[in-house]
């Protein structure tokens, strides 16, 4: 048995994004054909426990295609001042800054995998912050704010992937372990789910601060925080 969280947005709910626990049979095995059974464990673990009706995987391991897209390794935007797309992936591991170096920005022109895999993420010191191109500094709080915001505004750029989104009750990434990782592309689109059913997609779109100010205003639930039992300890 394995454990992997859910992801839920509730647009009306204390945290903008609720996040379940959900056990469920693991099969073991790094084959495509493994990796899907896991899911379709999961996704079931989640209809029989949670009710769950229409559960999406987000991550290249999806048996589903939009699933595969909404990958960040797969989704791409195009910043201003950036001719070519580049990669969720390319530009939040091209943005970050570490201790002894970065952000290393020629990462933007890498593959999603080899942006991940790059030696100078792990060889140059902790990690401080991140900056991406508009010379913007973020830190490392509020968790995964930036990640976030780098998913949030690629997905807003694609309306056929957005209304894809929305159709579904929740989100899962079968790869995602948060004893080893804070940020999670399932978390970012049940984020962007939230705010779109909200109506507050555009005004956290608006700019980095509009984004952390609406981000700031309500809890956190995720796979690793959780303020919302800050409320009920008396």
């Amino acid at each position: 048995m394995a454990r992997r969280p859910v992801f839920v947005p509730q647009p009306d709910g204390p945290a903008p994004v609720r996040t379940e626990q959900v056990e469920f049979t693991w099969h073991p095995g790094l084959s495509l054909s493994q990796k899907r059974q896991s899911i379709a464990a999961l996704h079931h673990a989640s209809r029989e426990g949670l009710g769950l009706r229409s559960v999406l995987e987000i991550s290249s391991k999806s048996p589903d295609a939009v699933g595969v897209a909404l990958s960040a390794f797969n989704l791409t935007f195009c910043p201003p001042g950036r001719i070519r797309p580049l990669s969720v992936e390319c530009a939040f591991q091209g943005s970050k800054v570490f201790a002894d170096g970065g952000p290393f920005t020629d990462l933007f022109d890498a593959t999603s995998r080899d942006a991940k895999r790059d030696e100078r993420l792990q060889s140059s010191g902790r990690l401080t912050g991140f900056r991406f191109m508009d010379g913007r500094d973020w830190g490392l709080e509020p968790q995964s704010a930036f990640y976030d915001w780098l998913y949030l505004n690629a997905l807003a750029g694609r309306p056929d992937l957005a209304a894809e989104v929305l159709r579904h009750e929740a989100f899962t990434d079968i790869e995602f372990n948060p004893e080893k990782s804070i940020n999670c592309q399932a978390y970012s689109v049940a984020l962007f789910a939230s705010f779109s059913r909200a109506r507050r997609l555009q005004q956290a779109m608006r700019d980095a601060e509009s984004f952390l100010d609406v981000v700031s205003s309500r809890p956190v639930n995720n796979a690793r925080q959780d303020d919302t039992l800050q409320g009920s300890l008396f």
